[in-house]
């Protein structure tokens, strides 16, 4: 799954502005059950965030960790980026915050989902889970 960890000031974004982040972030994964995708929303006090040792109440740390896919190759992975930082722009770049996105690959072998190792990408089992929108024995 994409675990996706946006740490923000708090208020700066509104419970709606967070719910159409996290479906601009869903959509990004297309190609994977939508259950996959979780999106944390992880507010800091303005006494607790620095950036380069000041305080900042304008800046986003947005950590994703991947598990059920990994990028083939370099373009891949830049291509990843432009589309996850399009989805993003109209909360970023748009609102001019200044954010920071960094992508962690991790071990599928080491992910479950209700105790059940996830099917392989592509295959008819993770096309049922897909439809069904959740784990489902295979």
């Amino acid at each position: 799954m994409p675990l996706h960890r946006l740490y923000v000031p708090p208020n700066l974004y509104s419970a709606e502005d967070k719910a159409v982040i996290a479906e601009a972030i869903t959509k990004v994964y297309a190609q994977l059950p939508a259950f996959y995708v979780v999106v944390l929303f992880i507010d800091i006090d303005k006494e607790n965030y620095f950036v380069g040792g000041k305080r900042s109440e304008r800046f986003v740390r947005i950590a994703v960790q991947h598990i059920a896919r990994q990028f083939s190759d370099d373009p891949a992975k830049r291509n990843f980026m432009d589309r996850y930082e399009q989805a993003l722009e109209p909360f970023t770049k748009g609102r001019g915050i200044d954010w920071e996105v960094q992508i962690e690959e991790c071990d599928r072998i080491l992910w479950n989902e209700n105790g059940i190792n996830p099917p392989l990408p592509n295959t008819e089992a993770e096309n049922e889970w897909k439809m069904q929108n959740r784990a489902v024995p295979f």
